[in-house]
């Protein structure tokens, strides 16, 4: 960039992108300060290297954001996972909210996981929470598959839904 190119002679291309042929480092460093902006080395390879009249920190600023960007967008891919909480005595009125709210994040097309935590002597009536679980498994076969089953792991039963 400007006076650390190191070559005697460039081909230069200036700031609205047109060739004005091979010319002295020099008169190219002189031109791109006259236009207030900076000489870059483009394609330091070729013979003579080509150098354009650029903005660098602008450059660099947009080539920052098109990866920012680029990762966005990779990502947007995955669907977001919510989680719903409940115990094995949840009372039916209870776990009707908590599956009108699972519903509602299936519709916006996020996965969503229901965890069910025992403590204590709940843990005598795992079935029960299994039994639950197998409910609300066909309760909402008509907006989601099941991507995990129902199963135990420690003090919790987990299971996890998509959308259709």
């Amino acid at each position: 960039m400007n006076a650390a190119i190191r070559v005697p002679q460039v081909r230069l291309i200036n700031e609205n992108n047109e060739q004005l042929g091979i010319v002295e480092k020099y008169i190219a460093v002189s031109k791109a300060r006259e236009a207030g902006l900076d000489l870059v080395e483009v394609s330091p390879t070729a013979d003579p290297p080509v150098c354009r009249i650029m903005d660098y920190g602008k450059w660099l600023y947009e080539q920052k954001r098109k990866a920012k960007l680029g990762q966005k967008k990779s990502q947007v891919h995955q669907a977001p996972l919510k989680e719903i909480r409940m115990r094995p005595e949840t009372d039916k009125h209870d776990l009707d909210i908590k599956l009108n709210k699972a519903r509602k994040f299936l519709e916006k097309g996020h996965k969503v996981q229901f965890t069910m935590m025992f403590r204590g002597r709940q843990m005598l009536h795992q079935d029960r929470g299994l039994e639950v679980m197998k409910q609300i498994n066909e309760s909402m076969e008509d907006v989601a598959k099941t991507e995990r089953p129902g199963r135990l792991a420690n003090r919790r039963i987990t299971m996890v839904l998509f959308p259709k």
